[in-house]
């Protein structure tokens, strides 16, 4: 079959053409913006892209079209598909009815964390030897790719794998599906990390995320798990909404022994992990924060659902390596560290702050924050930002003040409550040289953003070698 892509350079639409492609169909796409790396990753693949909506590719006439939620009436190619009465369906229902159909799908949903908890659950699985395939909104530095179709598993020679870990995102299938993304993949097991407000441009409050929340739990069959934050108010009203598959729930919380699963934090990052009150092992990583931890002890209950002991999964996670963007060191010079997170709401940014506070002691921590997310630009958990940057030294905050990533609110009066530590930027010239004039040797520039940020990881690198370090 020869699909063609609207939206193919997106996160997900861009897995989903490379899994396209690995099932043996012809994949073409396009996109607004075509440039690395994602279209190099694609054209990699052998998939021929097309910069723009010229609504002229309908003569390429393929069998079907599938469309990202990017695209909205009004794209000339879509209005020229509508008006051919031309095939077409979502990203999410092509993936739910083409390549996860007859698979053991373990779904995992959440505000935050879900790329780096479906990158343990996947790796986990992985080195057990179930061989996953699957799909995830990131790049697993276990596996080097973000998507790939089912291998075949240790037992059995030439059986393929059963199993399929996806990132299940709450965000709107479609413009002509406003149902979130991961109603249509019929997990068996669900993973809920968590739940608070965000994607403000879709959901008007909490309670309507709530909602999708259990158009999920709906979906999941009586033989399935939901694994759930027992922590989080918003998913214990999701779940007594009603329920009809087993549950299992985790915590870190220090009375967590009445919790199915719960963790005990040990020295440095290591945790041990009980079920019910029985010890089953001690995770020994490199990775920091109380939000990793429980990432990972809901992999490991998860994991546990398709069979993995959770020896296996411990001894899994001492070889995890995170994922690209999640606390990514991305250089050091004259002893400055330049770190990338992808942190953009509000409790991921708190959470990594303090993640690395706990890992560096006294040194400094130079924050730096470009509020992006469509929510973030929108101002609808603003108040929250200053409080989640409280742990770190200094913060400098960028927003644009013109273009497709303006910021619609005042960034000077939301942050003025950190007084003399926060600085406030609209060119980022001008914000790299700010944060290298008080670089000192020691510090830790920890980068968050869900986007590019203009480059300005190499930007502040490549300043940071120029600066004479011996004035401090």
């Amino acid at each position: 079959m020869h699909i063609h892509i609207l939206g193919i350079c997106g996160t997900f639409m861009g897995g989903l053409a490379v899994l396209a492609k690995q099932a043996g169909h012809r994949v073409t796409g396009c996109d607004a913006n075509v440039y690395p790396p994602m279209s190099t990753q694609l054209e990699a693949q052998g998939i021929t892209l097309i910069e723009g909506f010229d609504p002229e590719q309908i003569d390429l006439a393929p069998d079907l079209y599938v469309i990202g939620n990017v695209v909205s009436r009004g794209n000339p190619l879509m209005e020229m598909i509508l008006n051919r009465g031309l095939p077409y369906v979502s990203g999410p229902q092509w993936i739910g009815e083409q390549l996860l159909r007859d698979k053991w799908v373990l779904a995992v949903a959440g505000t935050h964390g879900k790329t780096t908890t479906a990158s343990m659950l996947a790796w986990i699985l992985d080195y057990a030897g179930y061989a996953p395939g699957f799909l995830i909104g990131g790049v697993p530095l276990n596996f080097g790719v973000s998507a790939r179709l089912s291998g075949e598993a240790i037992e059995g020679a030439g059986k393929k794998s059963n199993f399929f870990v996806i990132e299940a995102d709450e965000y709107d299938t479609a413009f002509f599906d406003k149902r979130s993304k991961f109603v249509h993949y019929h997990a068996k097991t669900a993973i809920l990390n968590n739940l608070e407000f965000d994607h403000a441009d879709i959901f008007p409050d909490i309670a309507a995320i709530e909602t999708q929340f259990h158009h999920l739990v709906r979906t999941v069959p009586g033989i399935g798990r939901l694994i759930v934050n027992a922590k989080e108010a918003s998913l214990q009203r999701v779940v007594q909404r009603g329920c009809w598959s087993e549950k299992e729930f985790f915590t870190d919380e220090m009375n967590g022994a009445d919790r199915d699963w719960h963790l005990v934090l040990q020295e440095s990052e290591d945790f041990s992990i009980y079920f019910k009150t029985e010890l089953q092992g001690t995770v020994r990583w490199s990775l920091n924060g109380a939000h990793n931890r429980m990432n990972a002890l809901a992999a490991i209950a998860a994991a546990r659902h398709v069979g993995v002991t959770p020896a296996i999964a411990i001894a899994a996670l001492s070889e995890f390596v995170n994922v690209k963007r999640r606390m990514e060191l991305r250089g050091e010079v004259n002893g400055v560290k330049v770190i990338d997170d992808f942190a953009h709401h509000p409790t991921a940014i708190a959470t990594t702050v303090q993640g690395l506070r706990r890992k560096v002691g006294a040194s400094r921590i130079l924050a730096v924050l470009e509020p992006r997310s469509n929510t973030m630009k929108m101002g609808a958990i603003k108040q929250a930002l200053p409080a989640s940057l409280i742990d770190a030294d200094l913060v400098f905050v960028y927003g644009a003040q013109s273009g497709k990533d303006a910021i619609g609110w005042d960034l000077a009066e939301t942050f003025e409550e950190l007084g003399e530590k926060v600085r406030v930027h609209h060119q980022l010239s001008i914000l790299v040289n700010d944060i290298v004039q008080v670089a000192q040797s020691g510090d830790h520039i920890l980068v968050m953003s869900n986007g590019g940020f203009g480059g300005v990881h190499q930007m502040l690198l490549d300043a940071l070698a120029t600066k004479n370090f011996s004035a401090h």
